[in-house]
């Protein structure tokens, strides 16, 4: 069983990283459509290039907190107990190894970007990514088997969006010039990240469906109507975030073709003819 906390915060690491690289593949897409290339992880400007690698202190720094916090804190330290992991805790344990993944992710692509120690290319960081992915898509597919009900039917739908990120990092290393494909990629990291937002406050929080609440560490719903209604809820909420997020990378795109495209720098450029 999880907590509001306890999808709050991937939540928030999943919905940052994913917006920016949203942004950023527009960006580099119209900025030059024919040089564009897959990217993992983007640079942040500014600062005379101190945040250029702000992105994957997040992946790592986050998850090395997050890690932390599932391990460490939420067993109150007490990890093993008569000599085994301790079972009130197992799926926190479960967690940390997801979270472990990610945190390797970010430290590999570190070494890889700011040393000589471990050069990558762009598509074996893909895979990389598409490794962590799987590990998360692994967990969550087995808390969908043993969670019934309609918390088992949130954490399908999070299964799904997590299946979609791994497609597309693999795609992304496979067709390496392809916008869609990594447009596609930002898409499906903020759709998770804004799922785990909505488990929180449908399962833990103030939006749970008529007819159910959460009884100990169990979702209860007084009959199959009520269930079904939260499952079709769920659906609908879904929806809701596919078509706003779609919107906003439409915003975006829209926003970004006259501000960044070279077209619109010649014409600042070359002055009219008399």
């Amino acid at each position: 069983m999880g907590s509001f906390p306890g999808h709050v915060l991937p939540g928030t690491l999943f919905l940052v990283v994913g917006m920016w690289h949203m942004w950023c593949s527009i960006v580099r897409y119209v900025s030059n459509p024919k040089s564009f290339q897959v990217r993992v992880w983007n640079e942040v400007p500014g600062f005379n290039g101190r945040l250029k690698y702000l992105e994957l202190y997040v992946i790592a720094v986050g998850g090395f907190i997050d890690l932390c916090i599932e391990f460490l804190y939420s067993p109150h330290l007490k990890i093993f107990v008569n000599g085994v992991l301790n079972p009130s805790h197992m799926n926190n344990f479960e967690h940390s190894g997801m979270l472990l993944m990610f945190f390797i992710f970010g430290v590999i692509t570190l070494l890889s970007e700011k040393t000589k120690f471990l050069p990558l290319p762009e598509e074996a960081l893909c895979f990389i990514a598409s490794a962590a992915f799987t590990a998360e898509y692994l967990l969550f597919y087995f808390h969908s088997t043993t969670h019934k009900g309609l918390e088992g039917y949130y954490h399908l739908i999070l299964v799904l969006l997590i299946g979609l990120c791994i497609l597309f990092t693999i795609a992304g290393a496979i067709m390496s010039t392809s916008f869609p494909i990594d447009l596609c990629s930002g898409i499906a990291i903020t759709l998770q990240g804004l799922w785990f937002y909505q488990t929180a406050f449908t399962l833990y929080g103030p939006m749970m469906p008529d007819g159910c609440l959460l009884k100990g560490n169990e979702i209860a719903c007084r009959s199959t109507e009520n269930e079904v209604h939260g499952e079709l809820l769920a659906n609908f909420q879904l929806f809701v975030q596919v078509l706003c997020v779609l919107g906003a990378a439409a915003g975006a795109y829209i926003y970004a073709e006259p501000k960044f495209s070279r077209s619109a720098f010649v014409s600042l450029r070359v002055p009219d003819d008399d």
